[in-house]
């Protein structure tokens, strides 16, 4: 008899993000990790625990921090960034499962990043606040998270998708966290019309390498223009920054 069992987390990646630990289509979309970053890091301290960091794409355009740490529920993820990054003494690779509750980091941090992870969690504002017990007074909890429930379609059910928010309703999960909300807006205005017209429209199921580098060749460079400048009143998106109380 064939001993089926699998570790706990395993196959997660693949399931939430459609890609195996193997495809390096990541590369595809530098310019969009690099958007991502440009509006993340403003809002991060020396110490990050970045959630759900898959691979470790978002996580190696870190420098400078004084401890990161980068976690995810897949154990095949967190073997793969502990090799990736095991020349960099300031990052250590650690398992998380959001609905276990928090994990013992030793001295808790200054921010955590976590990108295109609440929306996988029925409890968001359960998820929030273990991730508050893990932020020093004062710190910051920075999300982005899919926005709104028009683009809702296959490809969100089939990767998990429990929702999309709106400025209100990730403000809200903030407050019924017990977390101050700081900044809370819609991102990547032309993303979200491209979503709009291929995945609730057009059906799209599953991402499309081809799509993905075209959109991010030449869409991303004229989203990062132009949002530089003003906030949009849709996106794709919505970044949220929530402060724990000190």
């Amino acid at each position: 008899m064939t001993d089926e069992r699998t570790t706990p987390g395993e196959g997660a990646f693949s399931q939430a993000t459609g890609r195996s630990l193997e495809d390096s289509s990541g590369a595809d979309q530098r310019r969009y990790r690099a958007f991502q970053l440009e509006m993340i890091r403003p809002h991060c301290g020396p110490s990050v625990l970045e959630v759900g960091a898959g691979l470790g794409e978002f996580a190696a355009q870190f420098h400078g921090l004084r401890r990161h740490v980068v976690t995810d529920v897949d154990p095949g993820c967190v073997a793969s960034m502990a090799a990736r990054f095991a020349d960099r003494p300031e990052v250590s690779s650690r398992q998380l499962d959001l609905t276990g509750g928090a994990i013992d980091i030793g001295e808790p941090v200054s921010t955590i990043v976590a990108i295109n992870v609440l929306e996988h969690i029925e409890d968001d504002a359960g998820a929030l606040r273990a991730l508050a017990s893990m932020v020093e007074p004062g710190g910051r909890i920075v999300l982005w998270v899919p926005g709104y429930q028009q683009l809702y379609g296959e490809f969100d059910r089939a990767v998990g998708h429990v929702r999309r928010y709106t400025p209100a309703t990730l403000t809200s999960a903030f407050v019924r966290a017990g977390l101050a909300p700081d900044v809370v807006r819609p991102v990547n205005l032309l993303g979200g019309i491209a979503w709009w017209l291929t995945v609730r429209r057009g059906g799209v199921g599953q991402p499309r390498p081809g799509l993905v580098r075209t959109y991010d060749r030449f869409v991303v460079p004229v989203t990062r223009f132009v949002e530089r400048r003003v906030t949009p009143p849709f996106g794709q998106s919505v970044l949220g920054v929530g402060v724990v109380p000190g």
